[in-house]
């Protein structure tokens, strides 16, 4: 950490585990002031940060949180929105509920968090906001619709937020991890409708194979913390950052640079599916 920045107060939320406890991890170990957040805290403190209970998808557990921190040391400086969870399966067979509860953390989750936080940030004129994406957010991958949709959502409120509270000094930025070593995976809600019956299920068992062994396969959570802790040390914050396996990351070049249609087949066959 640069030294003239000094120690900061940083909330992150879904840090139970994962890229969230690595997050909380690094930066206590870095001498920062971590409040880490999670559904289900645990009974004792966790590797050096505070935990404190919330739940994204409610208004007052996340302003609650949100005030406990401001009322302990004053101030925020720095909050990364990492809660979040998966939800595999055709669109044809994710019920409307089960879009609502997953746009309801992933998406509205980060909406109530940056709500809570940005009054006092604008007060100090200061304030970093670090928001959990994917690469999932910018390539629509198969049999994860509502998952890519929430972070492709995510990526446009980012973008629009940090146009917006900019005149206040505050800075917000998406940090992009491609397949990661996480309990997402053992986690992963499937669609109530994907089973046995659905017309979607040979080519849904076949790609989320694909999917689960490619995570297995994914960066440790700390290669995203520690990009987090470079774009806490970076003075001018960019739009977004990319962290994973190298092939993965050019995914976004070749989304770019390759025509739609194949570029789509290519992404198809990484799943090992095909148009017909």
């Amino acid at each position: 950490m640069d030294a003239s920045q000094g120690s900061r107060v940083v909330l992150i939320t879904g840090a139970s585990s994962g890229i969230g406890k690595a997050c909380a991890e690094l930066l206590v170990a870095r001498g920062h002031v971590v409040y880490g957040t999670s559904r289900q805290p645990p009974a004792v403190e966790a590797r050096g940060f505070h935990v404190l209970e919330m739940d994204v998808t409610r208004d007052d557990s996340v302003q609650g949180a949100v005030d406990a921190v401001l009322s302990r040391e004053g101030h925020l400086d720095v909050v990364v929105n990492n809660a979040g969870y998966a939800l595999a399966g055709a669109l044809e067979d994710v019920s409307l509920d089960e879009a609502r509860r997953l746009l309801d953390t992933n998406l509205l989750g980060v909406l109530r968090v940056c709500k809570a936080v940005l009054p006092s940030m604008r007060a100090r004129r200061s304030g970093l906001i670090i928001n959990i994406s994917s690469l999932g957010g910018v390539v629509g991958l198969p049999f994860q619709s509502m998952y890519s949709a929430s972070k492709f959502a995510l990526e446009g409120l980012t973008e629009s937020l940090r146009q917006e509270v900019a005149p206040f000094g505050i800075q917000a930025t998406l940090v992009q991890p491609g397949d990661v070593r996480t309990r997402l995976t053992e986690n992963r809600v499937q669609a109530l409708q994907s089973g046995p019956g659905s017309v979607y299920r040979e080519r849904f068992e076949t790609a989320l194979r694909v999917i689960e062994a490619e995570e297995r396969a994914g960066v440790p959570p700390e290669d995203v913390a520690r990009r987090v802790l470079e774009v806490m040390e970076d003075g001018a914050v960019r739009v977004r950052y990319s962290v994973g396996k190298v092939a993965q990351r050019g995914a976004v070049l070749a989304k770019m640079l390759l025509p739609s249609r194949t570029f789509e087949q290519l992404v198809m066959s990484l799943y090992g599916l095909s148009r017909s």
